[in-house]
């Protein structure tokens, strides 16, 4: 099985690149994020490798990190979400995003990537949602919170501060993030008006 590949771009195709590997040139299919990173013809490059194996054929996926090939894994263990959509997916969110993105359960920002419906991009946030935190530089007690918001578990007047910040106009996530922010310091009785009062200050730094 091919992990990974070092080489020398031969040439670019709309969704792949041909890698020449002493040679040898492997057709390897990438994220348009992936594509773009990588040198113009003639350049040196390295990809890890997922390699698929079906009766009719062999297909190559690569990726800039092992961390974007894990992402790659996960997202197909998603019903619904094959290898397409994955890349899709990363070609619309690096990893880091995306783990982000999953920890905060921020469903619209995964929906953003074509071909992803609503419906898609929920099952992705709530099938991956408690692996995403490993790799999510986001703070876990506010991921904790959006999860519990999400879960419809968050205390009344955290939830009713979320919901007045988000009719202001801020994000579902910004608007969480102020809030566990602002419940953190005013501590788990703080009213809703303080929450709000606090969170508005959070999101002007």
């Amino acid at each position: 099985m091919i992990g990974k590949l070092k080489g020398l771009i031969d040439s670019y195709g709309e969704d792949y690149v041909i890698l020449d590997v002493q040679g040898v040139g492997y057709q390897v299919h990438c994220s348009a994020r992936t594509l773009q990173a990588l040198p113009q013809a003639g350049g040196a490059a390295v990809l890890s490798i997922e390699t698929y194996v079906r009766e009719d054929q062999i297909k190559l996926f690569g990726f800039r990190s092992d961390i974007e090939r894990e992402w790659f894994r996960l997202l197909q263990t998603v019903q619904g979400v094959g290898a397409r959509v994955a890349l899709a997916v990363l070609s619309t969110l690096p990893p880091a995003e995306l783990a982000n993105a999953i920890a905060l359960r921020d469903k619209a920002a995964v929906a953003r990537t074509p071909g992803v419906g609503p419906k898609v991009a929920e099952r992705i946030v709530s099938e991956l949602k408690d692996k995403a935190p490993a790799f999510a530089s986001v703070d876990p007690v506010v991921a904790q919170l959006a999860g519990a918001v999400a879960d419809e578990n968050a205390p009344r007047a955290v939830s009713d501060a979320i919901s007045a910040l988000v009719n202001l106009g801020y994000g579902q996530p910004q608007a969480a993030a102020a809030v566990a922010s602002a419940s953190r310091s005013a501590g788990e009785n703080a009213e809703t008006a303080m929450l709000i009062r606090l969170g508005l200050k959070e999101l002007a730094k």
